[in-house]
């Protein structure tokens, strides 16, 4: 079952890259008492999310935050290393939260997963991002595959 607007956001633990390396962080710390834009992207390094999805929000940050948001969240399933190593790369600097679910399980807790094993990706997330307020999601925005309009940056900065 697919989140919606009105859910929760469910009670997970995940790795989180900081410059200090690998960190468990829950959900819960995540969410809890505040307004938190997480968007997910099927993968990082993909041309897309490396040039476009990531770099937006990077971007866009400080006008995000400026909304009263406390958390840009960005989300793959990758392991918490490649996260780390995309995030130097596209010089995140520490304004997102870079979120690694590196077993999809969060990502099919949300009923977000993408199977992409035919073209030896494994599971994914699909694209999408939302808007949560103290862990319940208050705006969600799915990509249809091959999209990019709705979870973009500056279209969730639109809805804040």
């Amino acid at each position: 079952m697919t989140i919606k607007v009105g859910d929760t956001i469910p009670s997970m633990k995940l790795m989180m890259a900081t410059s200090e390396g690998p960190k468990e962080v829950s959900t819960d710390e995540l969410f809890k008492g505040k307004k938190v834009v997480l968007f997910a992207v099927p993968g990082a390094f993909t041309p897309t999310c490396s040039m476009k999805h990531l770099p937006g929000f990077v971007q866009n940050a400080a006008a995000i935050k400026a909304k009263g948001v406390d958390e840009i969240i960005c989300m793959a399933v990758n392991d918490v290393f490649v996260l780390g190593a995309w995030a130097k790369d596209q010089h995140v600097d520490g304004s997102i939260v870079m979120l690694a679910d590196g077993s999809a399980a969060f990502t099919r807790a949300l009923g977000m997963e993408l199977d992409l094993v035919a073209r030896g990706l494994g599971v994914r997330s699909q694209r999408f991002a939302l808007i949560a307020e103290n862990g319940k999601v208050t705006h969600l925005a799915v990509e249809p595959p091959g999209g990019f309009e709705l979870s973009r940056a500056e279209a969730i900065l639109e809805k804040l």
